[in-house]
């Protein structure tokens, strides 16, 4: 099986694991693209990306750019077996599209077609689905329309976060990729055509996190998990903003109006439009994060709040 030559597009750690995958074969891995540094935590300092920081210590030449375009003139002269793109969080449009030999494949978060986007694990979680995945794909202008060489699935349970679940397929699907390109290296990779009903993921805002306690239980803690880390979940008491960071869902309590509090046998609880929700980790405004029953303990004259 020839080596190829490849080129590695992506941004945050959930492409860590595929470059370092790469760099760890014996496939060349001969340029690496990714963001620019952003400024990143309380003191606002300038941080380079993951994939440029994982980069550094593969001891891999990296080039950052916000727009694969600005990049041409430094990407077009070298020759290039095959293009890697995991979560770079740019478009690759024409002439740098069809400029490796083999094109561009794309690590992709779900089971193609559904939940094509930027945002597959969160919507994925939010829907209420049982399963997702991982799908490694040619790369079109299309946005994520292109053929598929392989997948994986993996089931979503009850509990977990869009972030665990990132984590996972990230390690999983960084796998998938090296076997697709070893195939696509030896000559014996086929694609085929996605098939099935198409969903969009589009990227979320601050305002999906935002909880309707009206919903059934399942669907406000499914939106919880979704959007956990990010953007995060939260609701108001009054005009105060209340981070929720875990919650499960209360089958054995009482039924409480949409939206009520109650701090009850060691429990913190909100009633939702079906089973209540127990309270596990919050952050109240202006503060650390902490348990729901440290937060009910300093509740101002024990009053206990309503949460819209």
């Amino acid at each position: 099986m020839p080596a190829l030559r490849i080129v590695v597009a992506g941004s945050p750690g959930a492409a860590v694991p595929t470059l370092a995958a790469l760099a760890s074969s014996e496939h060349d891995v001969v340029r690496v693209i990714t963001r620019p540094p952003t400024p990143q935590g309380r003191k606002r300092v300038l941080t380079p990306t993951p994939v440029a920081q994982a980069a550094e210590l593969h001891g891999l030449p990296v080039l950052e750019a916000r727009r694969l375009a600005d990049l041409e003139p430094d990407l077009l002269p070298l020759e290039i077996d095959l293009g890697v793109i995991v979560a770079y969080g740019g478009l690759v449009r024409s002439p740098l599209l069809e400029w490796p030999r083999l094109g561009w494949i794309n690590l992709h978060f779900s089971l193609l077609p559904r939940w094509r986007g930027a945002a597959p694990v969160q919507h994925a979680v939010i829907a209420g689905d049982t399963v997702t995945g991982a799908t490694v794909f040619q790369l079109t202008e299309g946005l994520d329309e292109g053929d598929w060489f392989a997948q994986l699935t993996t089931p979503i349970g009850a509990h977990r976060t869009s972030g665990s679940l990132l984590d996972e397929l990230s390690t999983s699907g960084a796998a998938l990729v090296l076997d697709v390109v070893d195939a696509l290296a030896a000559g014996t990779a086929a694609a085929q055509p996605q098939v099935g009903e198409v969903t969009l993921a589009p990227k979320l805002t601050r305002s999906d996190g935002a909880l309707s306690f009206a919903e059934p239980a399942e669907a406000v803690h499914a939106r919880l998990r979704g959007v956990t880390p990010e953007p995060g979940a939260f609701a108001l008491w009054g005009e105060q903003v209340v981070k929720v960071l875990e919650a499960a869902i209360a089958r054995d309590a009482a039924a409480l109006p949409v939206g009520a509090v109650r701090h009850e046998n060691g429990r913190v609880l909100v009633g939702t439009g079906t089973h209540p929700l127990e309270l596990l980790r919050v952050q109240p405004a202006g503060k650390q994060a902490m348990s729901a029953v440290d937060w009910a303990r300093g509740w101002p004259g024990g009053r206990e709040p309503v949460l819209a």
